[in-house]
């Protein structure tokens, strides 16, 4: 199975964080049905050209999560997510997002309606986009 994980060997974000975090998401929204095998470690971190390391370290880490559940012998499957689970992994990625996004902001020294007024124009622009396509 071709999962579409990119990383960015440029960013700071350390690689497993970069592709837990993409994983996630394709689990989440359900672009990764439950059920779905899942490449081994091995054949992963090969096509991720990472360290097996890196790669058992995202699946441990989102089994511990309880989005990955890993048969013995079998494989590693993306686990069934409850409604619920989507919602609190859909909210703290937003929150995760935005918050880093208001650090950028006081960093840069951006005044909290500078920052507000930002927000509002570029959801707005995202959001007609997403109307035309």
């Amino acid at each position: 199975m071709n999962i579409p994980v990119h990383i960015d060997e440029n960013s700071a974000e350390p690689l497993y964080a970069q592709i837990e975090k993409q994983l996630r998401s394709l689990i989440v929204t359900g672009q990764i049905a439950a059920g779905t095998l899942l490449p081994s470690i091995r054949e992963f971190a090969g096509t991720l050209r990472c360290s097996v390391i890196t790669v058992r370290r995202v699946y441990q880490d989102l089994e511990n999560e309880g989005l990955l559940r890993t048969r013995q012998g079998t494989g590693t499957f993306v686990a069934l997510v409850e409604e619920n689970m989507r919602s609190a992994h859909r909210l703290k990625a937003v929150t995760e997002a935005l918050d880093t996004a208001i650090a950028t902001g006081i960093a840069v020294q951006m005044t909290e309606q500078e920052l507000l007024e930002l927000f509002a124009e570029m959801v707005k622009k995202r959001y007609e986009v997403k109307a035309k396509e």
